[in-house]
């Protein structure tokens, strides 16, 4: 007999929704959890409510910081020339640890025309402007994925940031059509940035 529960039949489907999990997998966690409440659930629901209440996006740069202190962007003292330009934290933690960029990163928060259905302005891409001209910048390199939104959204900001003083790049060789960012492996993020390409500003 199937015994439904509300609460477990719900937080199934909200895990089900977390990246690279599906129903199956979801249940498997939700019954490791539930056979460990102790353990696991009650320390979980601890970390999980204090990142809730201390944890949030920095409206400048799309970097996670803690409430109440100031993000590492208000500290940036133009030490680089180059910025970097993700769509989610998880493209940056991919680029740091591959050791393949010395530099600013800009984390926007998601693409234009995307399934989340992200609007402009719900992308960083105004405070982009503005630490592009504080710190003055030399190089902007676009690291969108090779998606459709991903495309759409360099374009777009190509546009936006367009300057005779500033390089606008985009990875080269290597991050293949329809590739995201954060699945690629450190060789070939290693020659995509290596290879990377300057957009015509015509």
């Amino acid at each position: 007999m199937n015994n439904n529960i509300p609460d477990i039949e719900e937080l199934i489907k909200k895990f089900s929704k977390l990246p690279g999990l599906g129903p199956k997998s979801a249940k498997r966690i939700i019954l490791k959890l539930i056979n460990n409440k102790e353990s696991m659930i009650k320390p979980l629901a601890k970390v999980l409510a204090n990142v809730y209440k201390n944890v949030s996006r920095c409206n400048e740069c799309g970097n996670l910081k803690v409430i109440t202190e100031k993000c590492i962007c208000e500290n940036e003292n133009n030490s680089y020339d180059k910025i970097c330009v993700v769509e989610n934290l998880s493209d940056m933690w991919v680029i740091e640890s591959a050791n393949i960029f010395k530099g600013y990163f800009h984390i926007l928060g998601g693409t234009l025309n995307s399934d989340e259905k992200y609007e402009k302005k719900n992308l960083l891409i105004d405070s982009l402007v503005k630490r592009v001209k504080k710190n003055n910048l030399k190089e902007v390199i676009i690291a969108t994925s090779a998606t459709v939104e991903g495309q759409t959204t360099a374009h777009y900001i190509e546009d936006v940031i367009k300057n005779d003083k500033i390089k606008i790049s985009k990875l080269g060789q290597g991050l293949p059509v329809g590739g995201e960012i954060e699945q690629l492996d450190d060789g070939t993020l290693v020659s995509a940035f290596k290879n990377r390409v300057p957009v015509s500003t015509d």
